[in-house]
């Protein structure tokens, strides 16, 4: 029998189908339940490690809570006398960039690298003790609902009526109308398309995975862009009006020097390469709470010395892209050559075993230590 190409087989963590099918067939257009999607998985991390890492000041977290009808928001860093002051039931806590701090975190998210790495934005993951949820809402972005420990029943619905409850500080749905809901077991797992109206609500002690995929909004990308081309954006010259004419009125902007202005602005230009160059710095570029830790340059000989023995691996919170013209880490950028393969392989398997590291130029050794001096990379354990 013909072995199945690589994006053909079928994938267990999306119920036998394959990527390419689920991209066709599901990806933004319609929810997919898979049971038993990571048979066995009850999490990768206990309600008080979730807990302890809510309590840290460079973790995002929230505390949602709901008494009917209102809905309460707190924002992270807590402590102890935060939880222990919280009733039985009604109640939510989120930590956004789960994969930052847990290696096993980071792990889970690499199980789905049939979504390119550009797309990817973080796992958050929630406790909520029975009855606990954040309403019916909906997302702007893709998401795959992972559930580890105890049961969440989810509700859906393709509902066009998006209207949200005003002052709320949730985006909580005016109305809600169940088409389909569903009961989900740890390592069941449901997919969700953009803008799908949805509620999951726990029943009993529960634990969820959120595998959440960014999608900026277009005034965004522009805001961005138009940012970037600030930076980079040169324009001879300076206003002059040599034959400047005498005005009876001396507040009114003359015609004459809007027109000179707009041809000034006219010089703006961009192409293909600038609009590439943007989007894989900005793709690439830290969340502004992250934080990485720097090393002092006497540090690089002991680095260098595990990364023959052990190899190299992106630090949890580095993002590597590349693209046909340049590599970009961390918001930076640099020109991509044929002698790069190695850069592309650390970009895709976001590690390099010891004899790959062996093997690189003096060059590309330079390049790690650099990157181990600024925190973006490590030696493998």
């Amino acid at each position: 029998m013909k072995k199945p190409e690589p994006d053909m087989a079928g994938l267990p963590l999306l119920g036998g189908i394959s990527a390419h099918e689920f991209l066709r067939d599901y990806w933004q257009k319609k929810p997919l339940l898979i049971r038993g999607a990571l048979p066995g998985f009850s999490g990768v991390l206990s309600p008080d490690e979730l807990a302890g890492l809510a309590c840290e000041d460079e973790v995002q977290s929230r505390l949602v809570r709901h008494a009917d009808p209102q809905w309460q928001v707190e924002q992270g860093p807590f402590d102890e006398t935060d939880f222990a002051e919280l009733p039985e039931r009604d109640w939510t806590l989120l930590v956004q960039g789960v994969n930052h701090h847990l290696p096993e975190a980071a792990e889970l998210l690499q199980q789905f690298n049939f979504i390119p790495y550009a797309r990817l934005d973080d796992l958050m993951v929630s406790y909520a003790p029975d009855g606990g949820g954040v309403g019916p809402h909906f997302d702007s972005y893709d998401v795959f609902l992972l559930q580890g420990q105890g049961q969440r029943l989810w509700r859906v619905s393709e509902q066009q009526d998006l209207s949200i409850v005003e002052d709320a500080p949730l985006r909580i749905l005016q109305r809600f109308d169940t088409e389909q809901e569903w009961l989900l077991q740890p390592g069941d797992m449901l997919y969700l398309p953009p803008r799908l109206a949805h509620w999951g609500i726990a029943v009993g002690e529960c634990m969820t995975y959120s595998i959440g995929f960014r999608a900026p909004s277009a005034q965004e990308l522009g805001h961005e862009f138009l940012s970037y081309l600030q930076e980079h954006l040169y324009l001879p010259g300076l206003y002059a009006d040599p034959d400047l004419q005498l005005q009876s009125s001396p507040a009114l902007i003359a015609p004459a020097m809007q027109t000179q202005v707009a041809d000034v602005l006219s010089q703006i230009r961009w192409d293909a390469m600038d609009v590439a160059r943007f989007l894989g710095r900005y793709l690439s570029e830290p969340k502004p709470h992250v934080q990485f830790t720097q090393r002092k340059p006497a540090a690089t000989k002991g680095f260098l010395r595990k990364a023959l023995q052990t190899g190299v691996g992106l630090d949890l919170k580095t993002l590597m892209l590349y693209d046909q013209h340049h590599i970009y880490l961390n918001g930076e950028s640099m020109p991509r050559a044929p002698q790069d393969a190695w850069l592309l392989a650390l970009a895709d398997q976001r590690m390099l075993d010891a004899q790959s590291v062996g093997l690189l130029p003096a060059a590309g050794i330079t390049q790690l230590s650099d990157w181990y001096q600024l925190g973006y990379i490590q030696p493998l354990e």
